[in-house]
């Protein structure tokens, strides 16, 4: 088997984001499909394996929605996107590359090991340390989905109270389109995000998983 390098992603798979989003059907990906598979995946399925040896092995979403429970019975994902084993959430749409990392969602056992370090002083202050070295690299930390108070037990004026309001918490940066995202220079850009993110990963296997 030839392994070949990862060369960015070329212009046709912006186009064929566009078109999805302007045609969103089973029809369009059928005629199309050809053209995600060369333009599209294959440049992940590249990357990823670039990044496996540091990262972990990563894993691509299906392109089909589930709309079983949705309004929105539009058949398919206008983005590609894929996650890493060791953390880390790539993102490519017909507006750009983005990346992620922390954790999306926690359930109940993590979210209270969560909040019990956020609300110490030593843990939680690191852990807003950590956010504020990541907001100066123009990297945002938000939460998923956030509590209109403090969680019960917790005191409204704790001085953590808005990371204490988070169920999840997740570190994002998007890159508009650009020449380079059509060069091996996309993959710089998300390995010096994974490598910027890693304390707050740290901090979330530390005290949270």
């Amino acid at each position: 088997m030839i392994n070949v390098a990862f060369l960015g992603w070329p212009a046709e798979a912006l186009e064929f984001y566009e078109g999805l989003e302007a045609d969103n059907s089973r029809t369009y990906w059928t005629a199309h499909k050809a053209a995600y598979e060369r333009d599209v995946r294959e440049p992940m399925v590249q990357l990823l394996a670039e990044l496996q040896p540091e990262f972990g092995a990563g894993k691509i979403f299906r392109p089909n929605r589930d709309v079983r429970f949705s309004a929105d019975k539009s058949p398919y994902k206008t983005a590609i996107a894929a996650t890493l084993e060791q953390g880390g959430y790539i993102q490519l749409s017909a507006s750009g590359l983005a990346a992620g990392a922390g954790m999306y969602m926690m359930d109940a056992d993590q979210l209270a090991r969560y909040r019990h370090a956020v609300a110490e002083d030593e843990t939680g202050e690191e852990l807003r340390g950590i956010i504020e070295e990541l907001a100066r690299r123009d990297i945002q930390v938000t939460g998923h989905q956030r509590l209109k108070t403090a969680p019960r037990g917790y005191p409204k004026d704790h001085p953590r109270v808005e990371l204490l309001r988070h169920k999840g918490l997740v570190a994002w940066h998007e890159w508009p389109v650009d020449a380079w995202l059509g060069t091996a220079a996309a993959k710089d850009r998300v390995v010096e995000f994974l490598h910027m993110t890693e304390p707050l990963n740290g901090w979330l296997a530390e005290h949270v998983e």
